[in-house]
Parts: C-alpha cells; sequence; structure tokens
C-alpha cells in the first residue's frame, strides 16, 4: 500500500495536485475511483474518505479541484461558478484525473464519488465522461433529466432534514427513473446535510446543525452508505 502526492497535467501546461491511494491488495475489479472534495476542499476528511475506498482495494485518486498557483481565493470562486453553470475548469480537471487513472496507474475502469459540491461535480461529470459507476452524496441535482442523460448507475445518498439538497435526492430518483439508469439512492430520516463527513473543526461539530442544511456526520447513516456503494461498485464493475 502507498499513498503520494502528485501532479496532473491538463489544458496544455498547467497541472493540478493531487493524491492517489494505492491498495495493498487490490480487490480484482481492476478499477480506479476519483473522489470530488466537498467545498472545504483538500482537507484530512476528504483523505479518509479516499483511504476507506483504498483499504477496500481501489486505487484512489482524489484531486484538488482548487489547486491554482496563480490565485487560490480566485481559483474558489471560478470552481464555485462551474458549479453552478455545470462547465469550466474543474471538468478538464476531472477528465485530467480520468485519463491519469486509465493511462498512468493503468486501470480498465473508473468510478466517481463526490460529496455537497463534488456531489453535484459528479452527477454532471457522469454524464458528460464515459465513467463506469457513480456515487453522489447530498449534492445539487439539475432541474431537468435530460441535463444528465447518459448517465450511468448511480448509487447515492441525502438526508431528509437537509432542507436544501433533500429534494435535490428525490428529483435524482425522479430522473434516474425517467431514463430507465439503474440506482441504488436513498434519503435518510432524520440525518442530515454532510452526514458522510467529519470535518473536525469547531463550526463543522458545533454549529452545522443549526442552519437549514443541519450538516452533521452520523455514523449510522454513513456506514449503511458505505455498504451500498461497496455492494452496488462490486456489481456494477464485475460486469464486461
Amino acid at each position: 500500500m502507498s499513498d503520494a502526492e502528485i501532479r496532473i497535467p491538463f489544458a496544455g501546461d498547467r497541472q493540478m495536485r493531487a493524491s492517489l491511494l494505492s491498495p495493498s491488495q487490490p480487490n480484482g475489479l481492476d478499477a480506479g475511483v476519483i473522489v470530488i472534495h466537498d467545498v472545504f476542499g483538500f482537507t484530512p476528511d476528504v483523505h479518509r474518505i479516499g483511504e476507506r475506498l483504498r483499504d477496500a482495494g481501489y486505487t484512489v485518486l482524489i484531486p484538488d479541484l482548487y489547486d491554482d498557483a496563480r490565485s487560490k481565493p480566485l481559483c474558489v470562486v471560478k470552481t464555485l461558478t462551474a458549479h453552478q453553470r455545470g462547465k469550466g475548469q474543474p471538468f478538464a480537471m476531472l477528465e485530467a484525473a480520468r485519463h491519469y487513472l486509465l493511462e498512468q496507474v493503468g486501470v480498465r475502469k473508473v468510478g466517481v464519488m463526490g460529496f455537497c459540491m463534488g456531489g453535484h461535480f459528479a452527477v454532471l461529470y457522469a454524464a458528460q465522461a464515459p465513467v463506469d459507476v457513480v456515487a453522489p452524496f447530498y449534492g445539487a441535482v439539475p432541474s431537468k433529466a435530460q441535463d444528465i442523460a447518459g448517465i450511468c448507475p448511480v448509487v447515492g445518498g441525502w438526508g431528509k432534514t437537509d432542507r436544501i439538497f433533500a429534494p435535490h435526492g428525490r428529483r435524482l430518483i425522479r430522473h434516474l427513473d425517467q431514463l430507465g439508469v439503474e440506482y441504488d439512492v436513498k434519503l435518510y430520516d432524520n440525518v442530515g446535510h454532510s452526514y458522510m463527513n467529519n470535518h473536525q473543526t469547531f463550526v463543522f461539530k458545533q454549529l452545522g446543525n443549526l442552519n437549514p442544511m443541519h450538516a452533521r456526520y452520523d455514523e449510522a447513516a454513513a456506514e449503511d452508505s458505505w455498504m451500498r456503494v461497496f455492494d452496488f461498485f462490486a456489481r456494477v464493475l464485475a460486469r464486461d
């Protein structure tokens, strides 16, 4: 097992920071997973999530969508703008990450997993790129099913007490039914936003539950989600 911080070229001569996590015991699915961070960025928490996937036998690549040597604040703004518009630099960065897994690491299949902002990116990117499976969690979903036409099989989760994003989870289910796409999307009772993220900050741990999203880590919902992700990934990625 080895973890490394790497630089991946994209958009000509530009490069982005990323973490590559390699399993000591591959699971035999010959697949890599791109993990897309939430709005807080390239944090220890997203690495914790990557380690969970690595320990399940996946090669994991975590790109830093905020990596811009010219202006960090500007990069954050541009990333959030792309998040709303559904196009822009972050999608080029995700595409570079996919090519890196296929061409440099040598996996045959690629999955994507994202959280909050990253969940929205995951849905949009999986509708644009030839990835094999996607796992979005509590992110925004486009209003029209046709905006995600072509999306691969989906496994994900939202918390019902998240007043902002729970409707997006229900919307995704309607879209996938309309499109005839295989899915396992669950909305959890008495659970809010960011229930799989466990940021060790005062704001997240003490104040997150006070906003309309009721953002707080929930171990029971998180563990159930991990079980569903691993079962769904194994089923989908085992196909030829």
